[in-house]
């Protein structure tokens, strides 16, 4: 049966890295895809006056799974904040309900030298981060900016209730069987009395799970020992900001932010399927972007929506082989290695395919 995919490539380079992975999956035939192209963030906004046109929602809804490439850019800083790119992104999370955020952080043997801490410390590295998506303090209400005694106050609700908690639990767990069996739950229960609710319902979670090792981190010491002893994890579960945090600060560990790809999953595996870094504009149109982690997410979308192993397997051993031979773009390049644009590395994946 033909898989229908939403392609938004968004803005910045989001346009550049889509096209190197639209390149990959017609370059697989046997994938039987059709592809269809929409607006989102500052390109929705241009083209429709929203960062989540009416058009490009329905389209995801009507979609087997998204395709994203990034979203933003300085020129739309002075919009109103529900006009800004970034709201469309979350609008389209919370639209689809996209509860649970896959964020791996995976090192390949090649890019050990590229990492920010010594390659005795990260090489072997493999952690996935399960980021619960649509709720806590991004979106919790009451939220604004007021006057109090004559000042101007911001104001922001970090809230979970224990359905949210216990269906993102239920996803890493699930995770963590097909991997080390080894889960972290991070939060913050000394401080937060939302995070004492978290590590209650991840408690009960558990009892479903006796094959799984669950252990309990403080935000700021897993922030820490990401540093200090990041092979310690296996698979991390975390609400919304923390997660926004972590996943970042793991990704680096990695080498390259342009190397990590993410999914964000709904109850029934439906996806969106992005690179975890943002649009860099200062790099846009000059086909200087790693392609690599929105390749690498067709990979993930591939395993988790449309369960086929197989095929994304045959993505990732392709990107290791590019990397084997040498090729590299600006973000990821040493000495002693070949500097290639986006295009000729997206065109490198398809010859490795083949």
């Amino acid at each position: 049966m033909t898989k229908k995919i939403a392609v938004l490539p968004g803005d910045g380079i989001g346009p550049e890295i889509v096209a190197q992975a639209v390149k990959v999956m017609r370059a697989m035939p046997e994938l039987d895809v059709a592809l269809e192209e929409a607006p989102i963030g500052g390109a929705g906004y241009d083209a429709a006056g929203d960062p989540l046109p009416e058009t490009t929602l329905k389209l995801a809804r009507e979609s087997d799974a998204i395709l994203l490439g990034a979203v933003g850019g300085p020129q739309y800083d002075t919009l109103d904040r529900p006009l800004r790119p970034e709201r469309g992104l979350l609008r389209i999370r919370k639209e689809l309900n996209l509860f649970a955020n896959l964020r791996p952080a995976l090192l390949y043997p090649e890019l050990a030298d590229s990492s920010s801490l010594k390659p005795e410390v990260v090489s072997g590295l493999d952690i996935m981060i399960v980021r619960e998506l649509t709720g806590d303090v991004y979106f919790g209400q009451p939220r604004g900016i007021e006057v109090r005694n004559g000042e101007r106050v911001g104001f922001n609700t970090m809230i979970y209730s224990e359905s949210e908690v216990r269906r993102v639990a239920r996803v890493a767990f699930d995770i963590a069987m097909k991997r080390g069996k080894r889960l972290c739950s991070v939060e913050k229960a000394n401080v937060l009395e939302c995070s004492e609710l978290w590590k209650q319902v991840v408690i009960e979670v558990s009892k479903d799970y006796p094959e799984v090792e669950l252990s309990h981190m403080y935000v700021d010491n897993a922030a820490m020992q990401l540093v200090r002893n990041p092979k310690q994890f296996d698979v991390i579960v975390t609400g919304n900001i923390f997660g926004d945090i972590l996943s970042d600060q793991a990704s680096m560990l990695s080498g390259s932010i342009g190397m990590l790809g993410s999914a964000s999953l709904d109850e029934n595996n439906k996806g969106m399927y992005e690179p975890i870094h943002g649009s860099a504009p200062d790099i846009a149109g000059q086909d200087m972007a790693n392609p690599l982690a929105t390749i690498l997410s067709v990979a993930m979308m591939l395993r988790y929506t449309f369960n086929d192993e197989a095929n994304a397997a045959r993505i990732e051993a392709a990107v290791r082989k590019v990397l084997g031979q040498g090729l590299r773009t600006a973000d990821i390049w040493t000495e002693g290695t070949k500097k290639v644009s986006c295009s000729a590395m997206g065109d490198a994946v398809v010859a490795a395919l083949h």
